[in-house]
């Protein structure tokens, strides 16, 4: 039906000079879905009333799709899989089933975008629920609640600059240290931008390394096991154990460098570099 699923200028439902099919109602269309069920596959591409439908679909769909940001088509296109199942032709009101399961698919592309995650893991994973969109680290201004370091100025690009220029580079060496014992360069990206972006946005330290050792979400998404998730978040802010405290341990990766310690003497840290190849999701079973 390639041909007939462009929309005319005119809004119209149908190419010129046909007749709509009545599939408006719910009654008419479950009858052209059963109709081009019982005609076998293949039945829908050379259907002019198949056709007809999608173009109404479509138009029909359009308002929902821009207010998603989406276009008209990916939204018919939901409702064309929805229309091929069994269920819908035999619910009470087709029609309604194809709107709900276009508005969820609407919603889950809309959060799938603001998570930078697929739409087939927002619609099918329950903890996602609650979870915001994504920051960047340098959206943030709390980043000061760890270490003066990150705190935002106003009083310069220059210095603001300057600041920014520190934070960056702090996640990316501690990329780097971890890349160099075997650990995937882009999913250690993922997780400091996320370990910065919560410390940004909880009151100290202590409160974010709890907050995040009990996130759930993220490591899901990032396909990375509980063990290390646990083990890297102590491994860059450090071991919350009262006797840890002032220790290269207690202190993480993250004040280590800030502090001014070199990434030699860190990769020289033997008990550091065992415990970070340890925590290699590799090393481990995802659940």
């Amino acid at each position: 039906m390639d041909e007939h699923l462009i929309p005319r200028a005119d809004g119209a439902t149908g190419p010129a000079g046909s007749a709509s099919g009545g599939f408006e109602s719910p009654e008419g269309l479950r009858a052209l879905l059963t109709r081009l069920y019982d005609a076998g596959p293949g039945a829908w591409r050379g259907d002019r009333e198949a056709a007809e439908l999608m173009r109404y679909t479509a138009i029909k769909y359009r308002p929902l799709a821009s207010k998603h940001g989406l276009d008209a088509w990916e939204v018919a296109s939901a409702a064309f899989e929805v229309m091929l199942a069994p269920s819908t032709r035999n619910a009470g009101n087709p029609w309604a089933v194809v709107t709900r399961a276009v508005q969820i698919t609407c919603n889950a592309e809309t959060r799938a975008a603001g998570l930078l995650t697929s739409a087939s893991k927002v619609r099918h994973t329950s903890r996602i629920v609650g979870f915001h969109d994504a920051v960047r680290f340098a959206e943030r201004e709390r980043l000061a609640d760890y270490h003066p370091a990150f705190t935002h100025h106003d009083d310069g690009d220059a210095e603001d600059s300057e600041h920014e220029a520190r934070v960056a580079a702090l996640l990316s060496v501690t990329v780097a240290l971890f890349a160099s014992t075997g650990w995937d360069a882009a999913l250690v990206a993922e997780c400091m931008e996320h370990v910065a972006y919560r410390l940004a946005d909880l009151s100290s330290r202590a409160r974010a390394v709890e907050v995040l050792r009990r996130d759930r979400a993220m490591p899901m998404l990032l396909g990375l096991p509980p063990r290390s998730w646990s083990a890297l978040l102590r491994i860059v802010l450090g071991h919350p154990a009262p006797k840890h405290p002032g220790t290269p341990v207690g202190d993480g990766v993250f004040l280590r460098l800030l502090n001014g310690e070199p990434l030699d003497a860190l990769r020289s840290d033997e008990a550091l570099m065992d415990a970070i190849r340890a925590a290699n999701p590799d090393k481990h079973t995802a659940p």
